[in-house]
């Protein structure tokens, strides 16, 4: 523990001291090429501590795995349109609304895995008879 002790309560306070900061905006133009190389370290150690902080507690910094909603239904048109006569549904149509269903235009639950990948909370669009 005395090693620790050391680090925390005489190295780190000293060498922080002795960093050449300036007490004003134009002191930074008046810093020689040995105060700049000095200020490296704790500049990219603030830098990683920021990015690793902002990775690990920022859901938005994590890219989706695919930036696509569809990706891979119908691709080749333009546009993806579909129509379902409301006379043709029995007593209920699940409709898919993540573009991972393998029976497009109908769901069939991928939409658990979409949402567990991505965190999303998506789910079908159900058509039911009166």
């Amino acid at each position: 523990m005395q090693p620790i002790a050391y680090v925390v309560k005489n190295a780190i306070p000293n060498y922080l001291s002795n960093l050449p900061i300036p007490d004003s905006v134009g002191g930074w133009f008046r810093l020689g090429f040995k105060d700049w190389l000095a200020l490296i370290p704790p500049t990219a150690l603030a830098a990683g501590f920021t990015y690793i902080s902002y990775k690990a507690f920022c859901p938005h910094g994590r890219p989706p795995p695919c930036s696509k909603v569809n990706p891979d239904i119908l691709k080749r048109n333009e546009k993806v349109v579909d129509a379902v006569d409301v006379e043709d549904i029995a007593e209920k149509a699940v409709f898919c609304r993540c573009w991972r269903s393998k029976n497009w235009p109908y769901c069939d639950g991928s939409h658990g895995e979409h949402n567990k990948l991505t965190g999303d909370n998506v789910g079908p669009l159900i058509v039911k008879k009166k």
